[in-house]
């Protein structure tokens, strides 16, 4: 026999069922984390949401016999009369620690119509490689301020910088992908939520940053000469590209950058300023926007400078957060580039950029959706084990309805997520280019403002320990300090709600007018 237990059901439920003096030979499945253990040496875990407490197991104990064991809690189950438990979470496909909301919901074994085989081969192998290389060490890294150069070269061999560079994977450069399979875009989406679960955009952005925004202009515009020397070393972690863009009075005003380049025979002269230049301080390689021509967007170029050149100066800027990340603030004195290192044609910066936006922004959203993400789950573990006023603070309504906003706002957002990398897969660049440009920008706006709203109420449950660096609350406190870090870089939220509906116009505009025009062709043809 075996009595299904629901979240809110399991302690009345256990009581009405395991009556009197009766003994039981049962096996008992909960969640969420192992909290204690009896006297036996058993594991007793506890639940959020009243599911099957450990009081109330601790007050049954005496009346059932056998191992308590862990599953999610929406799959908690007594089997009584000494029966084989049947493994229920394996055998639907759950994967990870089954708090509600703590992963996609995918992991819990829903339906969807986006992921395979592969997809879940490469959760695995992400997950156990961040557990056990990364995940106790980004605190000890962002207090240093600098990631070891080993992570890097790990990195590369893992195959996640190659990932970071969008489609079509770089085989020429890296060799064929080491988990067996063409990777797309939703693997990389994959990557970017396992590693945020690390609750630090310093990591993320001082691993994969500079390489996801700063090497693919050289990999898609480079000359042949450029490529072969800069990509293999790139996405191997033996070197560093970063994006020079952001200027001292110019960061989404692209347009009216002033960094400018001189052409004098075979070199162009290089002068400006570069500042909030993420991995700057290590990078080797830096994709500099600059002007070579005419104001506005026509005159831009751009060039990939080498930090060796004579007159490239960088120093380290010390900022609210992403510590380990080199934010750098960049000066270009008289530096003499060779003609060759211009990538693309001289006058077309500003469109490969715009054409690198929408991948750029992408990882952005799949960052700070998970990073939301953490602060929910992180919430939830908390609020199971801390007691207030004689109860355990998920117990009280008030908590629950801070869990619910968030959970809502963060599984709403991860769908839109999904649905633009849906698009990015099956679409040609172009079609990409010109249909996601509005919905990239507005879905940002979307993940940077959950993720702030998120850290906000995770702080809020935390407490005192939100404010302290380090111990419970430290994921909470350093996310709450680098919500900016992902909120203004890559276009400030003005900006992309902006650009968000003036792209969204023109092509709803576009379409209208060539679903005018069809007919009339049509019976031209006639």
């Amino acid at each position: 026999m075996v009595l299904v237990i629901g979240i809110g059901l399991g302690t009345r439920m256990l009581k009405n069922f395991l009556h009197g003096s009766k003994t039981y030979e049962a096996t008992v499945l909960m969640g969420t984390e192992t909290d204690t253990q009896d006297s036996a040496g058993t594991a007793v875990g506890t639940a959020p949401f009243d599911c099957v407490t450990r009081e109330a197991l601790e007050e049954l104990l005496p009346s059932f016999r056998g191992p308590i064991m862990q599953v999610p809690p929406m799959y908690s189950a007594l089997k009584v009369k000494g029966k084989r438990l049947y493994q229920l979470a394996p055998a639907l496909g759950v994967y990870g620690e089954g708090h509600p909301f703590g992963d996609p919901s995918w992991y819990q074994a829903y339906n969807t119509p986006y992921y395979n085989d592969t997809h879940k081969q490469f959760r695995k192998i992400m997950r156990e490689y961040v557990d056990e290389h990364i995940m106790s060490n980004v605190h000890d890294w962002d207090e240093k301020g600098v990631i070891p150069k080993e992570m890097y070269l790990e990195a590369g061999k893992q195959g996640t910088l190659a990932l970071c560079i969008g489609r079509p994977w770089p085989e020429k450069y890296f060799g064929k992908a080491p988990w067996g399979f063409e990777p797309d875009y939703f693997h990389e989406l994959i990557m970017y939520d396992e590693m945020s679960r690390t609750g630090s955009v310093g990591f993320q952005w001082g691993v994969a940053g500079g390489t996801t925004i700063g090497l693919p202009p050289v990999y898609h515009h480079g000359s042949e000469e450029l490529k072969d020397r800069v990509m293999p070393p790139c996405v191997k972690g033996e070197k560093v590209c970063c994006l020079a863009i952001t200027e001292p009075t110019a960061g989404s005003d692209v347009a009216n950058l002033k960094c400018s380049a001189k052409l004098e025979g075979d070199f162009y002269i290089l002068n400006g300023e570069k500042k909030w230049i993420t991995n700057g301080i290590f990078a080797d390689f830096f994709t500099v926007a600059c002007r070579t021509g005419k104001p506005g967007v026509g005159g831009i170029s751009l060039l990939l400078v080498e930090k060796d050149m004579p007159g490239v100066e960088t120093r380290k800027m010390k900022c609210s957060g992403a510590w380990s990340s080199g934010t750098t603030y960049i000066t270009f004195d008289d530096v003499k580039v060779p003609k060759g290192n211009l990538l693309g044609k001289e006058g077309k910066g500003f469109q490969y950029m715009m054409q690198n936006f929408n991948h750029e922004r992408f990882a952005f959203c799949a960052m700070s959706t998970r990073f939301a993400r953490v602060c929910l789950e992180d919430s939830l573990k908390f609020a199971g084990k801390r007691k207030t006023f004689g109860k355990t603070l998920i117990q009280h309504p008030v908590i629950r309805w801070k869990v619910a906003e968030m959970a809502r706002q963060i599984e709403a957002t991860h769908n839109w997520l999904e649905w633009i990398t849906y698009q990015l897969k099956t679409m040609p660049k172009l079609e990409a280019m010109l249909k996601l440009g509005g919905h990239t920008a507005l879905c940002k706006v979307q993940c940077t403002k959950v993720m702030e709203y998120c850290a906000r109420e995770a702080a809020q449950i935390f407490g005192g320990l939100s404010y302290s660096r380090g111990g419970q609350g430290e994921k909470v406190e350093r996310l709450n300090r680098e919500v900016r870090a992902m909120a203004i870089p890559g276009g400030s939220e003005e900006i992309m709600l902006d650009l968000g509906v003036k792209q969204s116009t023109k092509l709803a505009q576009m379409a209208k007018m060539f679903a005018e025009a069809a007919p009339q062709q049509g019976a031209a043809k006639l």
